[in-house]
C-alpha cells in the first residue's frame, strides 16, 4: 500500500504539478524548485535530499519508522522516474483549475495511503517529528510553515496566478489527506437519553439491526440512575434512528456526533443481511 500511494503521489507530481507548473511544499517542492530553476530531474534530487535526512533522523526517530521512511522515499523516487518514462498525457486544455483538482486529488489520496499504513516520504515529515519530541513544537505546525517557506521560494519559477492554483491544490491534498486518515468507515455515534429505553433497545435492534450498549448514568438534579443508551449507526440510518426514537419517546435526549472511524461488524467486516420488508411491530 506504501508503494502504490508513493506511484500515486509521483504521479501527481509529474503528470499534473510539472505539467502545469504548480508548485508544492515540503521536500517535494523543493524538488519541482530545482527542476524549474536548473531542470534537475527529481527522481534524483528526492534521494539526495533526503538521504541526510534520513541518516540525521535515525538517531531521533524509531528502527520501523526509519524503514518505512527509507521505504517510502525509495518508492517515490523509483515512480518520479518510471512517470517520466511513460508517455502518458493528460489534456486538460490548459485549464489550471483542473489541474489543481487533479493533482490534490491523486496526490492527497497517494500520501494518505502512505501515512495510513505508517509510512512517510521522508523529507520535511523527519524534521517536523524532530521538533515535536524535542522542542514540543506540534508536527502540523511546524509541516505547515516549512509548506509556506518552500512555497515562497517557489516564486522564483512560477507566478503569482500558478501559485493561486497551487494554492487551492495544497487545499485539496490536505483534505484528500485527512480523509483517509480519518477512516474510511465513518460513522454516526448517538447517546440517547430515555424513560423508553428498554423499548428503544427492542426496536433498534429487531428493526435496524444494530447493536446498543447500556451505560448506567446519574441525573444531575435528581441524583437518579438513568441509562443511557450508545449505538453506533451509519450517516444514512442515522434519519430512521431518530424517526424510531420519535415515535417511541418524543421526550427523550439525544445526543449525535461523528465517529471518524468504525470497526467492526457491520462496517468493516460482514454483517446480517436487513430484511426488505422488515417493520417495527
Amino acid at each position: 500500500m506504501i508503494a502504490i500511494g508513493a506511484a500515486a503521489y509521483a504521479f501527481a507530481l509529474i503528470k499534473f504539478n510539472i505539467a502545469n507548473q504548480l508548485a508544492d511544499g515540503g521536500i517535494s517542492g523543493v524538488t519541482l524548485i530545482l527542476k524549474g530553476v536548473f531542470n534537475f530531474n527529481p527522481a534524483y534530487s528526492t534521494v539526495i535530499i533526503n538521504i541526510p535526512l534520513i541518516i540525521f533522523g535515525y538517531r531521533f526517530l524509531g528502527k520501523r519508522a526509519i524503514i518505512y521512511t527509507l521505504y517510502g522515499t525509495f518508492m517515490l523516487s523509483v515512480f518520479l522516474w518510471i512517470w517520466q518514462q511513460v508517455p502518458i498525457s493528460i489534456d486538460l486544455h490548459h485549464d489550471l483549475f483542473l489541474a489543481a483538482i487533479g493533482a490534490g486529488i491523486t496526490g492527497g489520496a497517494g500520501s494518505g495511503l502512505v501515512y495510513r499504513y505508517g509510512g512517510t516520504t521522508g523529507g520535511t515529515d523527519i524534521i517536523a517529528r524532530i521538533f515535536e519530541r524535542f522542542r514540543g513544537v506540534p508536527m502540523g505546525q511546524t509541516l505547515l510553515w516549512l509548506d509556506i517557506l518552500v512555497l515562497f521560494f517557489s516564486l522564483v519559477y512560477i507566478d503569482i496566478r500558478h501559485m493561486a492554483y497551487t494554492l487551492l491544490y495544497s487545499y485539496v491534498f490536505s483534505r484528500l489527506v485527512n480523509f483517509i486518515l480519518s477512516g474510511t468507515y465513518a460513522a454516526k455515534g448517538v447517546l440517547i437519553v430515555s424513560s423508553k429505553s428498554q423499548e428503544i433497545v427492542d426496536q433498534v435492534m429487531t428493526v435496524m439491526e444494530r447493536g446498543v450498549s447500556i451505560l448506567h448514568g446519574e441525573g444531575g438534579y435528581s441524583h437518579q440512575d438513568r441509562p443511557m443508551l450508545y449505538i453506533v449507526v451509519s450517516p444514512s440510518e442515522l434519519h430512521e434512528l431518530q424517526m424510531l426514537v420519535g415515535e417511541l419517546d418524543e421526550n427523550a435526549f439525544m445526543t449525535i456526533f461523528d465517529v471518524n472511524e468504525a470497526i467492526g461488524e457491520g462496517f468493516t467486516y460482514a454483517r446480517p443481511n436487513r430484511h426488505l420488508f422488515k417493520h417495527a411491530g
